[in-house]
């Protein structure tokens, strides 16, 4: 049995799957009571919209789905935290996913496509030059991009920084890219689970459970 995912990884990971989850069911909650988005400060029924969402209208959903995304959101933070800064401390994102000059060779993007031995070998701690680039454009893209403008759209928080409403051109534009953010997000969960799903799904999930993978000559 081989070691792959160290505990802090695989604590914080499921932490994350599990509020990333209670966060998409809420924000469909909260989406569904104004299905809607604007660009610039205030919006409202009514008035001229960016773009009208084709989704039922349910007012009764936004009291509970406001609360629980609310809380799921700072789970979410602090958990993110504590991943990023146990990743800098031990070196975690140079290490494994930080790619390096020869991930950018035409022969290594040639395997990404057309060689699934690394894939199906769990235990080789490799992960391609896509899958690297993606997990840190996740992490340190999409993921500060979502808890930023969720700040944006507190009137709470606009008042004490205004600076962070400014940045993304009013409340209404700070929901319209979360929107489009949550989109992203959603279609790398997809990727993820695929690429799981191609590399052996039954070993790579006992690794992000135990930590540890089975040997080639382990597996049955």
């Amino acid at each position: 049995m081989k070691s792959r995912h160290t505990a802090v990884v695989r604590i914080t990971h499921w932490i994350h799957t599990f509020g990333f989850l209670a966060l998409l069911v809420s924000g469909v909650a909260i989406l569904l009571a104004h299905p809607r988005l604007y660009w610039g400060e205030t919006g409202a029924s009514g008035s001229p919209a960016l773009i009208e969402l084709r989704l039922p209208l349910n007012l009764e959903q936004s009291g509970w789905g406001r609360s629980l995304h609310f809380l799921s959101a700072w789970i979410c933070v602090l958990n993110g935290t504590l991943y990023a800064c146990w990743g800098f401390m031990r070196g975690h994102f140079r290490k494994n996913l930080l790619p390096s000059n020869s991930d950018f060779h035409w022969r290594p993007l040639v395997n990404v496509f057309s060689n699934h031995r690394h894939l199906r070998n769990p235990g080789d701690g490799y992960y391609n030059v896509l899958q690297r680039l993606s997990y840190l454009a996740v992490i340190f893209l999409l993921f500060p991009l979502m808890i930023s403008t969720g700040l944006a759209m507190s009137p709470a928080i606009g008042s004490v920084l205004p600076v962070i409403v400014t940045v993304f051109g009013g409340h209404q534009s700070a929901r319209t890219i979360h929107f489009f953010v949550t989109n992203l997000l959603v279609f790398f969960v997809i990727i993820h689970i695929a690429m799981v799903s191609l590399a052996g799904f039954r070993n790579r999930m006992r690794s992000m459970i135990t930590g540890g993978v089975l040997d080639v000559g382990e597996r049955t």
